[in-house]
């Protein structure tokens, strides 16, 4: 079936790619885009809820709370790049998709990727100040600097994944041109090159190395939380202190262990079942921008209030 639906240009490179859903399991797309478009309604939903009350309540005008908007784009261009192919596939049975619109989606999906783990990183630098030095916190954090580190945090997520889609252009399919996923991921498109693809390993690495080292770093800033929480001589004081951490704690292990799980199986794993693959790759676009917001809701008194009561206000009227 696949072999008919292969397009070939000058008889030897690929002009379209096939996405790929739940294999032999096709007879449960349509049941399986249900749930789907629900978490991918909840997480706009809950993503864009987030950034309307920060912006409109002047008391969450902190460092804290610009950090947790920040986190929530990462999460809305997250679903935003990787929810239409997976409706497409899912829903419509819509396998094909030409190599720019493929290169152009990868771009974006780990665009946000990187980004949501630079933010992630900042966020964990904003607890480490306002415990280790909670008198100057807001006099460091001033709103100039948050803004400023925005604009970075933006910046180094182009740069870095700015190669991938020209890179990928250079490359020659031949033949191949089935996908592992319902979306394109950089990895999953370059093994299917026909030419030599070392330049895009070794980048790919470099970028997944710069992932990890925030991921290393984040790990750095809770040593020196925990260390700085020790020294506190009351016991209900330390609580308080690490409570204020249990969100950006969640945050970090629903975005860390999906996508370290994924790249490791791409890499690494030689005998690895398409089906494990496919729903960790999944869960690594879906679950993060969907708990995100219910986490930091839950956890989040200041943010659980004021949403409780935009609701309130709403059904109300």
């Amino acid at each position: 079936m696949f072999l008919l639906t292969m397009t070939v240009l000058n008889n030897s490179e690929v002009q379209l790619f096939l996405l790929i859903g739940i294999p032999e399991l096709e007879y449960t797309h349509i049941w399986i885009s249900t749930p789907i478009c629900l978490m991918f309604l909840v997480a706009i939903i809950g993503n864009c809820t987030i950034l309307v009350i920060i912006k409109a309540e002047p008391s969450l005008h902190e460092p804290m709370y610009y950090f947790l908007a920040m986190l929530a784009v990462s999460d809305l261009g997250l679903s935003l790049s990787s929810f239409p192919t997976m409706l497409r596939v899912f829903l419509f049975n819509a396998m094909r998709i030409s190599p720019s619109a493929c290169f152009a989606q990868e771009f974006f999906i780990h665009g946000f990727t990187v980004m949501e783990s630079s933010v992630l990183l900042i966020m964990s630098l904003d607890r480490f100040l306002a415990i280790h030095n909670p008198l100057r916190y807001n006099s460091i954090l001033t709103s100039n600097r948050v803004a400023k580190m925005g604009l970075i945090l933006a910046f180094r997520s182009i740069l870095l994944v700015l190669p991938f889609p020209f890179t990928l252009r250079g490359l020659k399919y031949c033949q191949k041109n089935l996908l592992s996923h319902s979306y394109c991921l950089h990895q999953d498109t370059m093994k299917l090159a026909c030419s030599d693809n070392k330049i895009d390993v070794v980048y790919g690495f470099f970028v997944a190395l710069c992932t990890m080292l925030d991921l290393a770093l984040i790990f750095l800033s809770y040593v020196l939380i925990l260390r700085t929480v020790l020294s506190i001589g009351s016991l209900e004081e330390r609580l308080k202190a690490l409570n204020t951490c249990v969100s950006h704690i969640c945050a970090v292990l629903i975005f860390y262990v999906p996508i370290i799980t994924l790249s490791a199986m791409h890499r690494f794993a030689k005998h690895k079942s398409p089906l494990i693959m496919i729903l960790i790759a999944d869960v690594f676009l879906l679950v993060p921008p969907l708990m995100n917001p219910i986490v930091y809701c839950v956890k989040t008194q200041q943010i659980r209030e004021k949403v409780l009561a935009k609701w309130l206000n709403i059904c109300g009227s």
